[in-house]
């Protein structure tokens, strides 16, 4: 296919792919002159009305098939990954599917099912049964939560964690960071710097709480009964609907299929003819939070660095597991605030207090979630050495960050996963002063 047509007009030369011409060669350039009346030279004056041939010789030094390649640049280097983007609260987050994708499948699902019968079998969870084979990861990625939790009280005993007193920002290492990025109360009076003090378990897993359900099919929680219904970690009501049973929050459990009436009515099956529920024993026993008084620091540094290993696979298994539940069970987020519910439809409490919630009425802005809605990693700066000097305020370009969970796990001890490494910057080779890192090009 050539990329520029073989034809050449107003004076200009035009190479097709394919076409060789050797060094020095003459060719013949065809020019065809169009009338120019206010043309004042005399040469193009005597070329006005007339179609000529010109010799001209050439140099070509680049290979002919170079002219109609397009280059490609690919950024291959791990180190370069760019920072997930922080929105604004004036913005609205975006559709992790784009709108004309969803558009798009709409109109696909209404023909496919334009020709089949109207009250056609729903797989479970949307006909109100358990997905069984997910069982299983539910309960992993409970016992996965309380695992991280309790081993991030040990591990906050040996690594200092430093959390700023007027945002939301925290730093991992002996002293905290020096960077003017505080967006807190007064923080133009403390020219944006932040004043550390100790962090807790809430400041380094951020704590997103939803509505529990009893019947994850029922009516949508009215603005009404906004303070009735018990609020609890969006994790645990995650692995709740998927299977997991706790006596503290109970849920409804169906044995057989519901009756759709229409697109939102539907009626439950007659279960009497069931023999009566007989109580069974949980998949895996669940564990449960040890409380902060018998919170013990681990005595060797072989003890901390198992600790941190295991911290990190509970991180990971947690977060692999509610993706795979994500899958099935769907997850709600407001695109204005990081308000999360789980379940088919989000609730209808108007308690949305995001940039321009008054023209709105307080209602929140449903959309489906991602991973990072339903377990936000909260990044921090990651410290190359931490028994080196601390982070110097002109060399923040060179730093790179991680979130808080795998920067503790690390400096206790543990391997550092490949999946983290380009946002940590590893390779990164850091100049030790400022005039070393003017000459940076």
């Amino acid at each position: 296919m050539n990329c520029v047509p073989n034809s050449v007009s107003d004076g200009t030369v035009l190479l097709s792919k394919g076409m060789t011409i050797t060094p020095r060669e003459s060719f013949i350039v065809s020019l065809n002159q169009k009338p120019n009346i206010s043309s004042g030279l005399s040469f193009l004056n005597s070329l006005q009305y007339t179609c000529c041939k010109i010799s001209v010789p050439i140099n070509i030094r680049a290979p002919p098939h170079n002219f109609c390649q397009h280059a490609t640049i690919r950024n291959e280097i791990p180190q370069n990954a760019d920072f997930p983007r922080k929105y604004s609260r004036k913005e609205k987050k975006p559709f992790p599917t784009p709108i004309v994708e969803l558009r798009r499948a709409a109109r696909e699902r209404v023909k496919k099912i334009k020709d089949e019968p109207k009250r056609r079998a729903l797989p479970p969870p949307k006909n109100g049964l358990l997905v069984k084979s997910l069982i299983p990861t539910a309960y992993n990625v409970y016992n996965a939560r309380i695992t991280l939790i309790n081993n991030l009280k040990k591990l906050l005993k040996v690594v200092p964690v430093h959390a700023c007193g007027w945002c939301t920002e925290i730093h991992v290492g002996p002293v905290g960071h020096p960077f003017k990025s505080c967006k807190g109360s007064q923080a133009n009076l403390r020219n944006s710097l932040h004043e550390w003090t100790n962090a807790f378990i809430e400041d380094i897993l951020v704590p997103i709480e939803a509505y529990h359900l009893y019947d994850r099919l029922g009516k949508r929680i009215p603005h009404e009964e906004r303070f009735s219904i018990p609020r609890i970690p969006a994790v645990v009501e995650l692995c709740i609907q998927a299977g997991v049973e706790i006596p503290e929050y109970p849920t409804k459990r169906r044995r057989k299929p519901v009756i759709r009436i229409g697109r939102k009515e539907f009626v439950d099956a007659d279960e009497s003819e069931l023999p009566d529920r007989v109580p069974e024993e949980p998949v895996k026993p669940l564990l449960t939070e040890i409380p902060d008084s018998e919170v013990v620091a681990p005595s060797s540094k072989e003890e901390a660095v198992h600790l941190a290993e295991e911290t990190l696979e509970a991180w990971e298994q947690m977060r692999k597991g509610a993706k795979r539940l994500m899958r099935m069970y769907p997850v709600r987020v407001c695109g204005y605030c990081p308000e999360i519910h789980v379940g088919p439809s989000g609730h209808k409490a108007q308690n949305c207090g995001a940039h321009k919630h008054q023209q709105r009425n307080g209602q929140h802005g449903w959309q489906a979630a991602v991973l990072d809605d339903l377990i936000p990693p909260r990044y921090v700066w990651h410290v190359p050495d931490v028994n080196g000097p601390p982070l110097q305020r002109e060399l923040r370009d060179f730093y790179g960050q991680a979130p808080a969970v795998v920067e503790i796990c690390i400096q206790a001890g543990a391997a550092l996963p490949e999946q983290y490494k380009p946002t940590m910057r590893l390779d990164v080779g850091i100049p030790s002063n400022l005039k070393e890192a003017e000459m940076v090009v």
